[in-house]
């Protein structure tokens, strides 16, 4: 899930929003002041309870904030990478570009995020309880309690040991440990993962058949959802663990055809030696050192009328924006940069000298290789020639 746009940084972390963050902001809004307040406390004015329901909501999604960075913060403290955070339609997700070192840091990482909502929950039912002493109005208290409730309901829905869920991770922890074999640990928690998603699934179109609609359906969404998220967990897992201990030097592009920044878009079209050869291409400055990255996508939207006055150089995506790598690099660590897209490529420097160039196609040749090489019996590493 990337993000739609970036709030900034919190402790050195890009935190991104979705734009389907939008959906939930208004359902929330809409649930508190046209049902929740007025249900509670009527006689307010339906600006005092909008007023509040939207306050509340975004008060939530803070919460929601804090979830992830524990989730990140402690991530970063037992070593482990991490990319961003991303608020969205189903809550926020930290983006972690590698495994935990061992069972301890993965129950650290996890277990943290439903701590602190835990603990937002309790404070928040102590800040209604004072609230009530201090006689404030109705309707602001009724928020405080409502924000009580869902972090403590946020806690204990995380808490379920299935993955993708903290509780998943909590529980992956606990059978690597046991057993001492991650792959395996992944494969139980993904596992326990699909059948929680199915079951709320299930319970949704029950749901629905009552007559709650608007339950079911959410039930029924959330359930798909962890379906399809512990399913590509797993995938994931499996694919990391094929690409340990292989180098980004074993799955690159060697010495890419480049592209000069000065020439001009309509030249790079019409040059046979870039039209038929690559979707990418890196881009090199007039001393030939690395200067970012072109695509034909990016150069078929530059207009007709105004490709031979524009260069490569002004449509590229510039070297401190495109993803960099060192020959050396575990290529597991960059699957999260190579999916599907047009900029999803790898540049790979070797001491600022470019020598090749990391698609999407690199690393699943790679892998198929792999599982070639092991239905051979090839199972050591160090004879392989790449």
């Amino acid at each position: 899930m990337k993000a739609t746009f970036t709030l900034g940084r919190i402790a050195g972390i890009k935190v991104g929003v979705h734009w389907s963050v939008v959906v939930i902001l208004l359902l929330l809004a809409l649930g508190l002041a046209e049902g929740r307040l007025p249900e509670a406390h009527p006689g307010s004015s339906p600006l005092v309870y909008w007023g509040l329901a939207v306050a509340t909501s975004l008060v939530f999604l803070a919460s929601l904030l804090a979830h992830e960075m524990a989730h990140s913060v402690v991530a970063r403290r037992n070593g482990v990478e991490v990319e961003d955070i991303v608020l969205w339609l189903l809550g926020g997700a930290s983006r972690i570009r590698s495994e935990a070192p061992s069972p301890g840091a993965e129950l650290r990482i996890a277990g943290v995020g439903p701590l602190v909502s835990l603990v937002l929950g309790a404070l928040f039912g102590l800040a209604a309880w004072i609230l009530g002493l201090l006689s404030v109005t109705g309707p602001v208290v009724e928020a405080v309690i409502w924000l009580a409730g869902i972090n403590i309901l946020l806690a204990l829905f995380n808490s379920v040991p299935a993955a993708p869920l903290d509780g998943g991770r909590l529980l992956r922890a606990f059978l690597w440990w046991r057993t001492g074999d991650r792959l395996r640990a992944t494969a139980g928690a993904t596992t326990a993962g699909r059948a929680f998603g199915w079951l709320l699934v299930i319970l949704g179109l029950w749901l629905f058949v009552m007559g709650d609609a608007v339950g079911g359906v959410w039930m029924a969404l959330i359930g798909w959802f962890l379906v399809a998220a512990a399913t590509v967990e797993g995938q994931q897992s499996q694919l990391r663990a094929a690409l340990a201990g292989v180098a980004v030097r074993h799955a690159m592009t060697p010495d890419p055809v480049t592209v000069p920044a000065a020439l001009t878009v309509a030249e790079f079209l019409g040059d046979p030696l870039y039209r038929y050869r690559h979707s990418a291409f890196p881009v090199t400055a007039e001393n030939g050192a690395p200067a970012g990255l072109v695509t034909l996508e990016r150069v078929r939207d530059v207009p007709e009328e105004l490709r031979e006055v524009r260069t490569v150089g002004e449509v590229m995506l510039p070297l401190p924006e495109a993803t960099v790598s060192t020959p050396g690099t575990p290529l597991a660590d960059l699957l999260p940069d190579v999916r599907s897209g047009a900029d999803n490529r790898v540049l790979v420097l070797d001491a600022g000298r470019l020598v090749g160039i990391l698609s999407a196609s690199d690393v699943s040749r790679t892998v198929a290789w792999l599982m070639s090489s092991a239905d051979r019996g090839g199972d050591d590493r160090a004879s392989r020639k790449y």
